[in-house]
């Protein structure tokens, strides 16, 4: 990059989408999040891989301050990182459960609906060179919610900004996981050259750049549907399927047997019994879906109940298999000492990793060629 892009994240969890960043030469220098049990994660997983701190720290608070008491904290942070020509960028997720199909669908007037528009809102105010912003399709599909989410754009468009979106599949990535997402990104228009943009506000972005796998092709491959579940039962892969998309291949890939969070699963009192019934791959249930190690996994969601089974163990999947099918790379660790819930729930909202690897990059060869030289 001509010039450096410093990350601001909000949203942050424990770092998903922020590590995707990091490994692409972006600097995250600040880091926003709700949960203190999530920013320790955050730390924990860095400190353990060598990278480095943020230098404006992480902050555990409400994104809605910084509108109020911590406002010129934020814009001291921004202007000292500009200060060194940086370019400056805003990525975050704002909770998703109100928009989803699967979760409460209040839409805009939902506890965490509202803070996708105050997400919007400080991008507004503040300014950044560019953003992203990532939520469920739900928000992009149901018609009522896209409405809101029309709305939304126009506010950035009004206020000088130029956006392209894609409803994004993380398995096209190499994600073995069917996980769709919308990706919103946003320059400001005056950093532009002209034929970077249309007269409607819009960039043309080469989304698929960094796409690994096209999902027609995906979908078109005779995938494994159901078999009998046989505990430590051996099963051999058939040779059509695309091996790296496998929940079998992450596993081998990140040694989960031998990873700290090797261990780190529920283990109900009840339930074993249906374990035991359920044919390995039958994921038809919302809840209770056993994977099948030759085929990738649904929607990695461990909230309202939904419970994965290990394919061919007498149990649920661990923290370091969850994390495995968000495609972290194994040095990625979370403490011991978090909770079981907060571990997988951190996992279930993670975006994952190789798929905000990929839109970096994308992001980044696209900065290159569409910035005027200079501000």
């Amino acid at each position: 990059m001509s010039r450096n892009s410093v990350i601001f994240s909000f949203f942050s969890g424990s770092g998903f989408l922020d590590l995707g960043f990091e490994k692409t030469n972006y600097k995250i220098d600040f880091v926003n999040e709700f949960s203190e049990a999530f920013v320790n994660a955050y730390v924990h997983s860095r400190k353990r891989m060598g990278l480095r701190a943020p230098k404006y720290g992480h902050h555990i608070t409400d994104i809605r301050e910084y509108f109020n008491g911590r406002k010129k904290e934020l814009k001291k942070y921004i202007q000292d990182a500009r200060s060194s020509e940086n370019l400056i960028g805003f990525i975050g997720g704002p909770p998703c459960p109100d928009f989803s199909v699967g979760g409460k669908n209040l839409g805009r007037d939902g506890e965490n609906g509202v803070l996708s528009s105050t997400y919007i809102d400080l991008i507004i105010d503040m300014k950044p060179d560019f953003f992203l912003f990532e939520n469920v399709k739900g928000l992009w599909r149901t018609a009522r919610h896209r409405l809101f989410y029309e709305e939304l754009k126009n506010k950035l468009h009004k206020s000088g900004y130029c956006t392209s979106e894609r409803l994004t599949n993380a398995i096209e990535f190499g994600v073995p996981q069917d996980r769709d997402r919308i990706l919103l990104i946003g320059i400001r228009k005056r950093l532009l050259r002209k034929n970077y943009y249309t007269d409607s506000n819009l960039l043309n972005v080469p989304w698929e750049s960094q796409i690994k796998y096209k999902l027609d092709d995906i979908k078109a491959i005779s995938w494994p549907d159901t078999d009998l579940f046989i505990e430590d039962g051996v099963r051999e892969s058939k040779p059509a399927i695309i091996r790296e998309l496998t929940v079998q291949h992450w596993f081998e890939k990140n040694d989960v047997l031998n990873h700290p969070n090797a261990t780190s699963y529920f283990k109900p009192r009840e339930g074993l019994s249906k374990m035991l019934i359920i044919d390995e791959g039958d994921v038809s249930k919302k809840s209770y879906k056993r994977l099948h190690r030759w085929r990738y996994s649904p929607t990695a969601a461990y909230g309202n109940n939904e419970v994965h089974l290990h394919p061919y163990r007498a149990r649920r999947i661990t923290a370091a298999e969850a994390l495995a099918l968000q495609s972290l790379p194994k040095e990625f660790v979370l403490p011991s000492n978090m909770s079981l819930s907060d571990m997988f729930k951190t996992i279930g909202n993670g975006v994952p990793f190789l798929l905000s690897k990929g839109i970096a990059e994308m992001l980044k060869e696209y900065l290159e060629n569409a910035l005027l030289n200079q501000k």
